[in-house]
């Protein structure tokens, strides 16, 4: 406990296969740019080579349809494909830690729901992606791994191509998602990546409800200077969060400054993209930050949807690279909440906490259910019903004794309990962990 750890943590989200044709493409670059071009592979191979004047937009527009950047995992045995090389002992122990560990991997599992059309065929369904995740990795034994959370809010006209921010206009899906991970995967988020990178007033209420871990700081010294698409803040707006790998607590008014929250937000830079990229100085920040304080995190995301091996590889050669400088700092390869929890295990021991454990039952019409043991994030657990019809619902508890004791009443004010099938209730920790209990209804 006395020598500093370096965590690295790799959050992937998690979204599926995709797919852009070349009409696409040339779209994006016109609304983009504003630079509309008839689209044919001879003209992308020009941009992507910088052949072809555009008034000072040449470097942004070839770093926007890289190769790299256009090869899409486009089906699901494309990225089972990746899966199998990226997941195997061989690729893991290519660098061990110095736990012995070999490379760990956060699958931040999105939904696509409620898409008005959908050009870059996704896979569209409740617990689609999570399904297969969950599956691969019980196949494969890839135990080490975590499966966490992640969610695209709908712009207003339900265009998935269009960037969104707002949970309050989304508030009935995302309650929808999470009842029935509850219910159907008896799984509960503890650990969450931001929707194109982004917060705002509205999630960070609702994730200070109930997630504790966000890993969603892109703060980074320039941020002005990035691509216009997302100039000043536009989305993913980090420009006033700290710019260390040690994690703060939110203000209870604005995310990006350290305040008396309850959550943790991290920062977490890209790979393999365009913008905000981890790079080399911010390694050796992260590296000094762990022998500062005794502990940090470094983290980084990608996307599922383009193969993740070439950017593990170029962070396995920077770590092994830098971390000759620092032999006094040990480094281990972790999962987002595993990161998350060790982390505050060694800085704030004073305030760790074990995970829920929730005891429920009905009796008289009236779900009751008790904190039994450890800690619960947030002032309620998340009630999740479904009915006999096959809806899931949501809603509040009443409160018997504040962090220990909740209820519901089913009746003509909510639903009849002769109408339910399952009752589902689920809660993460203080310092990460979660319970699910469930009742199935006579």
């Amino acid at each position: 406990m006395n020598k500093p750890v370096l965590y690295v943590v790799h959050c992937i989200d998690t979204e599926g296969p995709m797919d852009e044709d070349i009409y696409a493409t040339f779209q994006r670059i016109g609304e983009l740019f504003n630079v509309w071009l008839e689209p044919s592979e001879k003209t992308l191979k020009q941009l992507q080579n910088m052949e072809i004047k555009l008034n000072g937009k040449e470097q942004e527009i070839a770093q926007v349809i890289s190769p790299k950047l256009l090869n899409y995992n486009r089906s699901w045995d494309d990225i089972e494909h990746m899966l199998n090389s990226a997941l195997s002992e061989e690729f893991r122990n290519q660098l061990c830690d110095d736990f012995d560990n070999g490379w760990v991997y956060s699958w931040h599992c999105v939904d696509h729901m409620g898409f008005a059309e959908n050009p870059r065929r996704k896979d569209i369904g409740y617990g689609k992606i999570f399904d297969f995740y969950q599956n691969i990795l019980d196949r494969t034994n890839s135990h080490q791994d975590e499966l966490n959370w992640h969610f695209h809010p709908l712009s207003l006209t339900g265009n998935p191509l269009s960037a969104a921010t707002s949970y309050n206009n989304n508030m009935s899906l995302l309650l929808d998602i999470i009842a029935r991970r509850i219910i159907e995967h008896q799984w509960f988020p503890t650990t969450s990546r931001p929707g194109f990178h982004s917060e705002r007033p509205d999630s960070h209420a609702f994730m200070e409800q109930w997630i504790p871990f966000d890993y969603a700081n892109q703060s980074i010294k320039g941020e002005c200077l990035q691509q216009n698409d997302t100039e000043c803040g536009r989305f993913g707006d980090w420009r006033w969060a700290p710019q260390n790998w040690l994690g703060y607590h939110p203000h209870h008014d604005d995310y990006q400054q350290k305040g008396n929250c309850r959550r943790w937000i991290f920062r977490c830079l890209n790979l393999g993209t365009r913008l905000r990229l981890l790079t080399r100085e911010h390694l050796v920040e992260s590296f000094n930050d762990a022998r500062s304080y005794g502990s940090a995190i470094v983290a980084f995301a990608n996307h599922d949807y383009r193969d993740i091996r070439p950017d593990v590889q170029y962070m396995r050669e920077l770590i092994a690279e830098v971390r000759q400088k620092y032999p006094d700092v040990q480094i281990c390869f972790a999962g987002a909440e595993e990161a998350a929890r060790r982390h505050i295990e060694r800085i704030e021991p004073e305030v760790y906490k074990q995970p829920p454990v929730f005891k429920i039952h009905i009796q008289n019409g009236r779900l009751h259910v008790y904190l039994d043991s450890g800690s619960l994030f947030g002032p309620q657990p998340f009630l999740a019903i479904k009915s006999r019809d096959g809806h899931y619902f949501h809603d509040n508890f009443d409160v018997i004794k504040n962090g220990q004791h909740w209820s519901y009443v089913f009746d003509e004010h909510t639903l009849k309990l002769n109408d339910v099938d399952t009752v589902g209730v689920g809660g993460a920790g203080q310092c990460g962990g979660y319970h699910v209990a469930l009742y199935p209804v006579d």
